[in-house]
């Protein structure tokens, strides 16, 4: 009896040990953030004007994802959905300020059974609810300062467990800065924005919060190699695209299309793209497998761990995406479905205004450029026919990506591709279906029959 019990203590001491060297082996994770930044506004995807050095850095020193996209084009959903690995209509998040339902797994939670400690500062989840819901073993709620705040935890902390760090920074959310270092007259605007000294000075703001950023990413990043050697996995993405007309609460690549940039030494190649479609709700069950934890069944997310080793360049075919709308400033519920080349989008309420907190509130520093495009508009046809696009939408669109990236030709009622159409639209509705999407209004749209909601008084 002695025997057995000294071989089986003996065998559990083994068996703690070789949980130590699993645990030292599992890569620390640190994913930043960013808030309102659409893909195109990053210099390795293209802004060339814009300074992103640390962008830079992480796409020489690993992968650059060219078509990542998130689930939903408002922060609460989106959020939600990365952190659950669930669209919105399964997690029970769809409009924005809402929250998963009662009983939602989140894949936070599986780091931390797996030996994770999980430290958030900035904004991570949506608010303090949904940051609750997802758990954390240290929470630093300022979303500025952020560099400051992370190096003070680990002066004052010495985790003998692998850390997954979220960083959220509150950049390019609006407001945006006033200290501008970028020449409004040399940027170029969106094709489909309305070209005034407004707008410039506003879009100039917007690329000079990106570019702090950035700064203030890089001295995380260095930080992370500094106390993690190599043996760590650096992310950095986007909630969604820009506040900005067609980007954010729409589903134009503007609004769904991200940065996705991740190094992890020694595993992804360095200097290396991928043009596999990945999702947002793909982020956690990638980082489940890559740190051997169990994967939860059921889930709308699947690992692309394959894609970051080079053993594949495939991921999803297509890429779903909803919109519900945000309180009272954004009622104009959106679904659609993209491929690598098409994109069909359904507007559940086309009898009704599209609308968002920029045009209705014209907060400076915001959106109060919006002046300024009604003004050409009484004037100049193109403006005119920018602002009309932007309140009414027909009940379909469909956009040949590949010839039309700003997507401004709708194909809807071309015979040419008639069959495309049918095909994603029924793939859509039935997806929908899965889902238990149905179709959900939550607020009071506004009438194309009545008065703009800026002229209704709304705060």
């Amino acid at each position: 009896m002695k025997n057995i019990t000294r071989y089986s203590l003996g065998a559990v001491s083994v068996f703690t040990l070789s949980l130590q060297v699993i645990a030292q082996k599992q890569p620390n994770i640190v994913i930043y953030i960013a808030d309102d930044q659409s893909r195109a506004d990053v210099n390795v995807y293209g802004a060339k004007v814009l300074q992103t050095p640390t962008a830079e850095k992480l796409s020489k020193a690993g992968m650059t994802f060219n078509d990542a996209f998130i689930a939903s084009p408002a922060s609460a959903p989106s959020r939600a959905a990365m952190l659950t690995g669930l669209m919105p209509a399964r997690n029970g998040a769809e409009a924005n300020h809402t929250h998963p339902k009662s009983g939602t797994l989140f894949l936070t939670k599986k780091l931390q059974e797996s030996g994770y400690k999980m430290l958030f500062f900035g904004k991570v989840a949506h608010d303090d609810i949904m940051t609750e819901q997802c758990g954390f073993d240290f929470y630093s709620k300022p979303r500025v300062n952020l560099y400051d705040n992370v190096s003070e935890y680990f002066r004052n902390n010495n985790p003998n467990q692998p850390v997954c760090l979220l960083v959220g920074d509150r950049r390019p959310h609006v407001p945006w800065t006033t200290k501008n270092i970028y020449d409004p007259a040399t940027l170029k605007l969106p094709p489909y924005f309305i070209d005034t000294k407004e707008t410039r000075k506003d879009w100039a703001q917007y690329y000079s919060d990106i570019t702090g950023l950035d700064d203030e990413m890089g001295k995380i990043y260095k930080l992370a190699q500094e106390k993690f050697g190599d043996n760590f996995i650096f992310i950095y993405t986007a909630d969604h695209g820009g506040q900005w007309p067609f980007a954010k609460w729409n589903l134009y690549d503007a609004g769904i299309r991200v940065p996705l940039l991740i190094v992890w030494p020694g595993h992804i190649k360095p200097n290396s793209q991928t043009d596999a479609m990945v999702s947002w709700i793909d982020i956690f069950p990638t980082l489940l497998e890559v740190t051997g934890c169990k994967m939860p069944a059921d889930l709308d997310g699947k690992s692309f761990k394959n894609i970051l080793e080079g053993k594949t360049g495939k991921h999803r075919e297509y890429i779903f995406t909803t919109h519900s709308g945000d309180g009272i400033m954004n009622v104009y519920p959106i679904r659609s479905i993209r491929s690598n080349r098409y994109k069909y989008i359904l507007n559940l309420r086309p009898d009704c205004y599209h609308s968002n907190h920029s045009d209705i509130q014209r907060k400076p520093n915001a959106g109060d450029y919006w002046n300024s495009w009604d003004e050409a508009a009484k004037t100049d046809a193109r403006a005119a026919g920018i602002v009309q696009k932007y309140y009414v939408r027909p009940a379909e669109e469909f956009y040949d990506i590949q010839n039309d990236p700003f997507e401004q030709i709708n194909l809807i009622g071309s015979k040419a591709h008639q069959k495309q159409i049918v095909k994603m639209r029924l793939l859509l509705n039935n997806w929908m279906i899965e889902q238990g999407d149905t179709k959900k209004v939550f607020q009071t749209p506004y009438p194309i029959t009545g008065p703009k909601p800026h002229e209704l008084g709304i705060q």
